[in-house]
């Protein structure tokens, strides 16, 4: 019997294996994230820390709620989970998931040796063994990060038959142990890839054809006289028949929760994915038939591979007299053939081809399509448990040919080929997966009738910017299926980025035309992919730049929303664009209603905070801050703008806070000059004026010309006594801004009145004047120039026209006053102006202080409103008023406090948000 068969492996035939893994999958330890990997993996909020373990097992592959209609229903919570632990060890690097990829097909070819022992002699199992380890066909499986559902799948899968073939015990009786264990190994199989539940369709023929050795003919013969009454069931059939409703009862019960994992519901797919899903009888069942000798053919010459057989890669088969269907007949023949020979007759054998077939048939049968349609043609990643049959297939006939002295040696060199050729395709494929560029170009050269492919090399081109290639390969899209939506799409998009605005209209018009109609009480969705109605929002975007056509961006929004009232986008779009017109009461309820689709999602929380900001609700705004953060606590902007309003909000209890915000920002954007800045205000604030100078330093080492970060250092500078530090940071911050007004202003003060450069700050003075004839503060200390330079009469007319622009500045009155004095007191030494905080009379010179100045900051990161999809965020411009206050010298205790009132009062004053909402 084939079970007696089995023996252990040893340590070299494992040493073999693992080598031969390593030699042909090395070199996918340099490629990246390609493909789906970019959705399951880069895009995966499930693989962060900060989600919930409890979220992994009600989201789907990708990280969608199963609850989602957009969901593809594919539920692997166990593969997840190893992604997220790879995370945890190298966050989003790709070598250590393809090494972690590359360790666990090395597992499975060792566990697959050990499942070949149970049917093939010694040598030909680790024939069988070494085929499927270098096998170019699992590149994709291996390569492809996201193909671990199979790997893992695939563990799970032979251990769980491994464990089956151990529940025979002595004299026919049956071990409960393993089979326990062999449902416990299913569930788990199932929990990594769907496919793992047909190990137990395995483990029944195995049962009745192997362990029992039963054949067709017999079982025919022993159900007819059971029927006519003329014999009853022997004892081993009945324990193998209550073996098998374990079996099926368990297989029972992990469909139905299955079922109810995905809702009942099946994912929705378009025509552009399974073309012949959706065509008629009987194109759909000659299509589908046909794919099977498509699969089998690259299991046997797997010398043409590519990612993607979507769209038009096969071409619908709708006539009876297409010359492929004689493939299809060869095929069947050909299996059915093989069938009536492992079912028919006795013997080790037939035994061996059954189970071959089993291991091709079975795991298939899920990505057929002849029971329900998948979203693909064909795809490779597939076939990995498939191709174990197929090995175990070659081996035995190599075993049966090899025992032929005429063919032993022919048979060896053919063999040897045949493994040496397929370990430098493996070696070579793993190459094409090292980009996206690299994968979808190594596709366009075995198929150009697949739009999917073209655009998908105009994806990698356009994450590159290279938008003017993009555009030719998006075109191409749109001339091999000309009905491709989402082609349209992209060209449109593509366009937008190369500011050709009218042919971005006119593609995305054409996009939309493509649309189906609404029919009246029939579901939308079901009838085309749901993200195919992103047309209407990226339409939208586009045409709200024009403020003439805000309205008719509205009721695109509208559109979508009427079409899909569960889509998120559109509710998220609309509330931007409501905040543009400014309605924040509208964008409220908009974001409201997105929020009841999705509680759990940071970035809307984010968005209504800036919508209550622009309510003037800075406490319902903090709120939603701090919602955002409890559901993402690395969530950058969240971090940024709820420390600035808690900075803005005056309350000094905010400011610990509020630093140990930013603190995080700076650590998640160390490269962000505006996280080092507004650390700098916070301790200014503080009156830490060395921890400021310090922060503002790193916020201008990185952003040279960093404008509010040089003048305020430049003004700490000069508030602390170090005027002549401040000099060369005010050089520098003109050298780039030479129209700074504040910064004129204040490099004059510091030449008149500590490197007493008259003219030097007489050509600051004029140069603010040049620039705004009606600055009060630059002709006011104009005028202080002229009285320094004993031009009385014209420091007199220069303080009249001061007076004329301010009529109600007491200091200026007080000026003019001592002018007119020293000019009517003919003979007497000039006495110097009394500065708006002395007492009139005194005889010490003072100085005439420039009002308090302070920054305001256009350079701070704008909040912004984010976007869930793929496309750009958009933005809104918010500037914070930063609190730096001049000391003049010799001020007293009254005019200190005054300043300081001044201070305080000024840090309420926000000015408001202008909101710059770009769209994609």
């Amino acid at each position: 019997m084939l079970e007696g068969k089995m023996a252990d492996i040893n340590f070299k035939e494992v040493t073999l294996i693992v080598s031969v893994v390593a030699a042909c999958y090395w070199n996918s330890l340099f490629c990246g994230f390609v493909f789906d990997d970019v959705s399951a993996i880069l895009d995966n909020k499930d693989l962060h820390p900060s989600t919930p373990l409890k979220t992994l097992f009600q989201n789907d592959f990708w990280g969608t709620p199963m609850s989602e209609e957009r969901s593809h229903k594919s539920y692997r919570p166990l593969t997840v989970l190893t992604f997220r632990l790879n995370y945890l060890l190298s966050e989003l690097k790709p070598m250590s998931y393809h090494l972690l990829n590359t360790v666990f097909h090395a597992v499975v070819s060792v566990i697959f040796l050990k499942v070949c022992r149970l049917f093939l002699d010694k040598r030909s199992s680790m024939i069988a063994a070494l085929l499927f380890a270098v096998h170019p066909i699992h590149t994709e499986a291996v390569t492809g990060v996201v193909g671990r559902a199979e790997l893992l799948s695939s563990v799970f899968f032979l251990a769980a038959f491994l464990s089956y073939t151990k529940s025979k015990g002595p004299d026919n009786s049956i071990v409960w142990t393993p089979i326990v264990l062999t449902v416990f190994l299913v569930a788990v199989a199932t929990l990594c890839k769907e496919q793992g539940i047909t190990v137990v369709g395995i483990c029944c023929v195995y049962e009745v054809f192997v362990a029992q050795g039963y054949t067709l003919p017999m079982l025919c013969t022993v159900a007819g006289q059971f029927l006519r009454g003329k014999g009853s069931i022997p004892l081993s059939m009945l324990q193998t028949l209550v073996k098998l409703i374990v079996l099926m009862l368990s297989t029972l019960l992990l469909v139905v929760v299955r079922v109810q994992v995905i809702q009942s519901q099946l994912p929705v797919f378009t025509r552009f994915d399974n073309p012949a899903a959706v065509s008629p009888t009987p194109t759909r069942q000659l299509t589908f038939n046909y794919l099977l000798p498509v699969n089998a053919w690259l299991l046997l010459n797997p010398s043409e591979l590519c990612c993607d057989w979507t769209m038009g890669t096969i071409p619908l088969i709708e006539s009876f007299l297409d010359v492929r269907n004689l493939a299809t007949f060869a095929f069947f023949c050909f299996l059915g053939a093989l069938g009536i020979f492992s079912l028919r007759y006795p013997g080790d054998s037939s035994k061996t081809v059954l189970m071959a077939l089993c291991l091709m048939a079975l795991p298939f049968i899920p990505a057929s399509n002849l029971f329900f349609p998948v979203g693909f043609v064909v795809a490779e990643r597939v076939l990995y448990v498939p191709s174990m049959g197929f090995c175990i297939l070659v081996a035995h006939g190599w075993q049966k040919i090899s025992n032929k002295s005429v063919l032993k040696k022919l048979s060896w060199v053919c063999l040897s080929m045949v493994i040496l050729t397929h370990a430098l395709k493996t070696l070579h494929r793993n190459w094409d997966w090292e980009s996206e560029y690299t994968l979808f170009m190594s596709a366009l050269k075995v198929n150009k009738n697949n739009a999917k492919l073209w655009n998908n090399v105009g994806h990698a081109l356009e994450n590159e910017k290279n938008f003017e290639k993009a555009l030719k390969y998006f075109l191409q899209a749109t001339h091999v299926q000309p009905d491709d939506i989402g082609a349209h799409m992209n060209v449109g998009r593509t366009y937008k980025n190369l500011n050709r605005t009218r042919e971005a209209e006119a593609s995305y018009m054409l996009a939309k035309s493509l649309m189906p109609q609404i029919i009246p009480g029939k579901k939308y969705a079901a009838r085309i992919a749901p993200n195919h109605l992103n047309v209407y929002i990226n339409l939208a975007n586009l045409i709200r730049a024009n403020e003439s056509r805000l309205e008719e961006a509205d009721q695109l929004y509208r559109q979508a929303i009427s079409m899909r009232p569960d889509f998120k986008q559109a509710y998220i779009s609309r509330g931007e664009l409501l905040l543009k017109m400014n309605k924040p009461l509208k964008a409220k309820e908009a974001y409201l209603k997105a929020l009841e689709l999705d509680r759990n999602n940071a970035d809307l929380w984010y968005n209504l905070a800036i919508v209550y900001i622009e309510l003037k609700e800075p406490n319902e705004a903090l709120k939603n801050f701090n919602r955002a953060l409890e559901l993402n606590p690395k969530h950058k902007l969240a971090l940024f703008n709820s420390a600035i309003l808690m900075q803005e909000s005056g309350e000094v209890k905010l400011r610990p806070e509020a630093r140990k915000r930013l603190l995080n920002y700076v650590n998640e954007e160390p490269q962000d000059a505006n996280g080092y800045f507004n650390l700098g205000m916070l301790a200014m604030d503080d009156k830490k004026d060395s921890e400021a100078e310090s922060w503002m330093k790193k916020a201008i080492k990185l952003q040279p010309d960093f404008r509010s970060a040089l003048f305020n250092l430049a003004l700490l500078y000069s508030q602390t006594a170090k005027e002549l530090k401040a000099l060369p940071i005010l050089e520098e911050l003109l050298k780039y801004y030479p129209d700074h007004t504040k910064g004129l202003i204040l490099k004059g003060d510091i030449l008149m009145n500590q490197k007493k450069d008259i003219p030097g700050a007489k050509k600051c003075f004029e140069k603010i004047l040049e620039m705004d004839p009606s600055n009060v503060q630059g002709k006011h200390n104009l005028c202080v120039v002229y009285f320094e330079e004993k031009e009385l009469l014209k420091a007199e007319r220069c303080l009249v026209e001061t007076l004329a622009l301010a009529p109600h500045e007491e200091y200026i009155q007080r000026h003019l006053s001592i002018v007119r004095d020293r000019i009517s007191s003919s003979g007497i030494v000039e006495q110097p102006l009394a500065p708006a905080d002395k007492t009139p009379g005194t005889e010490e010179r003072e100085e005439i202080p420039s009002e308090d100045v302070k920054e305001i900051s256009s350079e701070s990161r704008p909040p912004q409103i984010l976007k869930t999809n793929n496309n750009r965020n958009s933005k809104s411009n918010k500037q914070s008023t930063e609190n730096a206050d001049q000391d003049a010298p010799h001020k007293t205790t009254k005019d200190i406090k005054e300043i300081e009132k001044k201070r305080v009062a000024a840090l309420k004053r926000l000015e408001e948000i202008e909101r710059i909402l770009n769209g994609e």
